[in-house]
């Protein structure tokens, strides 16, 4: 693979980028740009301007980048693992990255670029950039809106075997391509009755109201803390470094 372009395809983060991920770096390996390797995968959806595709990474210009997005149906792809795996969400997510799109371009015509991005297009950002989504028990998630990291990860640990997570940010995927124990996704909490979303696609997408976005309802989680992601969390005081795995804080008023 082309130098800075390492993608360890094992990584239990990008289980559900396989066997893509596999065929992309493969493509990459052998030459290819990374936006020529993700326009190989065939396009999985229409954006307003026609299917998907994947473009030099200089071709929006001046004009805003999610702007030319909804404007083309060209995503400008730079020969970088951030922009890899961006293209990679894309492929995975279609829905989902389509109405992040829609939503920051029609926030971009309303009130243009500013020095601001302004309450949606920041959460609209961080869930596209560092966002995650999580399916499982409501004990996990308590423990998890309440920061009680050694109820989450310590003596509930069992209850991770019918959890799911899954990693949306392409910012945080790039990050862990070197893991470092820091590494924090904020995983959104679902609007309605359950906070849980599952990694469906269209369920995601479905999701991402403006007015449920603005108010930013996400909680961070250290990623590498979830069992069997990382072998040093196999040892209970892991957990015990308040730098990463901060104070907890007051519950949250969740309704499961």
């Amino acid at each position: 693979m082309a130098a800075g372009l390492d993608v360890d395809a094992a990584a239990p983060w990008l289980a559900p980028f396989v066997p893509r991920v596999q065929r992309v770096a493969a493509r990459t390996a052998s030459g290819a740009g990374v936006a020529e390797a993700l326009a190989s995968e065939p396009s999985p959806i229409d954006l307003a301007a026609g299917p998907l595709r994947f473009v030099a990474g200089d071709s929006a210009g001046a004009e805003a980048y999610e702007a030319f997005i909804f404007r083309t149906a060209g995503v400008p792809t730079r020969d970088n693992l951030h922009d890899l795996f961006n293209g990679l969400v894309w492929l995975r997510f279609p829905h989902a990255k389509r109405r992040l799109n829609e939503l920051q371009a029609a926030e971009i015509a309303r009130a243009g670029i500013g020095a601001t991005r302004g309450p949606l297009r920041d959460a609209l950002t961080l869930f596209d950039e560092n966002g995650a989504v999580l399916d499982a028990p409501p004990d996990l998630w308590e423990a998890l809106v309440a920061r009680d990291w050694q109820r989450l990860f310590v003596t509930r640990r069992d209850l991770w075997r019918d959890a799911r997570l899954q990693l949306f940010g392409h910012a945080l995927l790039e990050k862990l391509a070197a893991p470092r124990k820091a590494a924090t996704a904020h995983v959104l909490v679902a609007p309605g009755a359950s906070p849980s979303l599952g990694p469906e696609d269209t369920r995601i997408a479905a999701a991402l109201d403006p007015a449920w976005l603005a108010t930013k309802p996400f909680v961070p989680l250290p990623v590498l803390g979830v069992p069997g992601w990382w072998t040093p969390n196999e040892a209970p005081a892991f957990y015990d470094d308040p730098f990463v795995f901060r104070s907890p804080r007051p519950r949250r008023e969740i309704s499961f």
